[in-house]
């Protein structure tokens, strides 16, 4: 093959000659073609068992182990989360077909514990009030009623003092 470099332009001719070397060139194989076959079956059956110790096998993780540690959490995470939905959808599912005797049946047992803690509360404060201390002698009660009066223009005042 000639790579010296042309310094004129070819005519035609020359230039379709040329075209047609390049192409019988390069559409003629140099070798002929040989097929391979793709696959292979091996018909002889493998042994049930064998003496062979097992061969080892050296660990060649590709992914860190921080990085599976994270994926292990965010796992149990979503595990989890999804745990608590479910358990929240069923909470209002039941909130959602609640009925008035259904509210007074679950309420009725705490109302009834609030009326004997207030009982109790009550008869407790009302032991410790007693008074132990006995008042003995006259009583005198004095009422005097001063009422004064002064109504002039348009603003007035009445005064009651009770004594």
């Amino acid at each position: 093959m000639d790579f010296e470099p042309i310094t004129r332009p070819l005519t035609d001719a020359e230039a379709r000659v040329e075209a047609e070397r390049i192409i019988t060139q390069s559409f003629q194989p140099e070798t002929p073609v040989r097929h391979f076959p793709t696959s292979f079956r091996d018909p002889t059956e493998p042994p049930a068992y064998g003496d062979t110790p097992p061969v080892h096998q050296d660990d060649k993780r590709i992914v860190p182990a921080w990085a599976a540690g994270i994926a292990v959490a965010s796992i149990g995470v979503g595990a989890g989360i999804t745990g608590i939905g479910c358990g929240a959808w069923l909470v209002l599912q039941g909130l959602a077909s609640v009925t008035l005797y259904g509210v007074l049946m679950v309420t009725l047992p705490l109302a009834g514990l609030a009326m004997v803690a207030t009982a109790i509360g009550g008869a407790v404060s009302k032991a410790r009030s007693v008074s132990k201390t006995v008042y003995e002698g006259p009583v005198t009660q004095n009422t005097q009623i001063n009422n004064t009066s002064h109504q002039r223009g348009m603003f007035s005042r009445t005064r009651n003092d009770v004594r």
